[in-house]
């Protein structure tokens, strides 16, 4: 009797010991799909292998099958809670634009772990999409004050700020991200900012700066040419804007900014042209074109001005 007991206990041990080397080959390979062939293996031997489901929920992640992985970190969650695999299905919902799940979770791992400093990051970024930006402050500042120099969080901090209507704070931000990252992205970010509350001098000096740091960077020119048209700077505007048409040929907003530039300098023939080019990447038919301006750029943030010289080109 005593020798059949042993020999009962003695293979699950081996299957279990088995399961665990599938796993560890698993983690030796960098092909998800080939990790999820070993790992499914050490599933057939121990179904509740938590490392091989753990492992087997990140490659999923990795081939973007969010679904599938939120099954494998759920299986986990059921049996043994933890904070890295509600963070993990947490990343997997929000992928799938899933934000109350999203937020669900990565308050659980943060609930579990309060160090899980990712965690935090991320539910900034969910409570950005919920419109909480009040959460999201709060969020990206524990960030912050884990890692001073963190670029991104000073960066959705200040997007967050912006949406409060906070400028002072969200200013005080976007400069923290030029002293750390003086790129040419960290000065159109403060410069599309400064646009966004009608300081156009302050817009196109820190636009300016971007294409001086970074001569490439073609939404900098559009933008910048728009600053340059709301100061009044015709002639300028047309140069940046036409920089901005050379380098995206269907850039319909950048084609309309130039017809209303020189509609002002009474250069009527070419406002009529770049009208016309507007209405055609946009794809006007028959005389009713005014719809297909909706959520353009002029007419979402410039309404009146839009409005005003709409008709005016339309009758040249």
């Amino acid at each position: 009797m005593k020798k059949t007991l042993l020999i009962l206990l003695f293979v699950p041990l081996l299957s279990i010991g088995q399961a665990t080397k599938f796993v560890r080959q698993a983690l030796r390979l960098n092909d998800p799909r080939a990790q999820i062939e070993l790992l499914n293996q050490a599933l057939e031997i121990d179904n509740k292998h938590l490392d091989a489901l753990f492992y087997r929920g990140i490659a999923k992640y990795n081939l973007e099958d969010y679904d599938g992985a939120i099954l494998d970190f759920t299986k986990i969650i059921f049996f043994e809670p933890d904070a890295d695999s509600y963070y993990n299905r947490g990343n997997c919902k929000f992928n799938l634009l899933d934000y109350e799940g999203a937020l669900f979770d990565y308050e659980k791992a943060i609930a579990l772990d309060p160090d899980l400093i990712g965690a935090y990051f991320n539910l900034g970024n969910t409570k950005f999409n919920l419109e909480d930006f009040k959460g999201a402050v709060d969020a990206y500042t524990k960030v912050i004050h884990a890692f001073p120099n963190d670029y991104k969080s000073y960066s959705q901090r200040a997007s967050a700020y912006m949406e409060l209507k906070n400028y002072k704070a969200a200013f005080k931000d976007f400069g923290a991200c030029i002293l750390l990252r003086p790129n040419s992205q960290s000065y159109y970010n403060r410069g599309y900012a400064l646009l966004e509350i009608n300081y156009y001098k302050e817009a196109k000096d820190d636009f300016l700066k971007a294409i001086k740091v970074n001569p490439n960077n073609t939404p900098a020119y559009f933008y910048l040419g728009v600053s340059q048209f709301l100061l009044g700077e015709f002639e300028e505007s047309i140069k940046s804007l036409t920089f901005a048409t050379n380098k995206d040929q269907m850039d319909y907003d950048a084609h309309f900014g130039l017809a209303m530039a020189y509609y002002y300098i009474n250069d009527l023939e070419k406002a009529k042209a770049k009208f016309e080019r507007a209405k055609n990447l946009l794809g006007a038919r028959g005389n009713d074109v005014l719809p297909v301006f909706k959520d353009t750029y002029w007419e979402v943030n410039e309404k009146q001005l839009f409005s005003e010289l709409f008709k005016k080109l339309s009758a040249l």
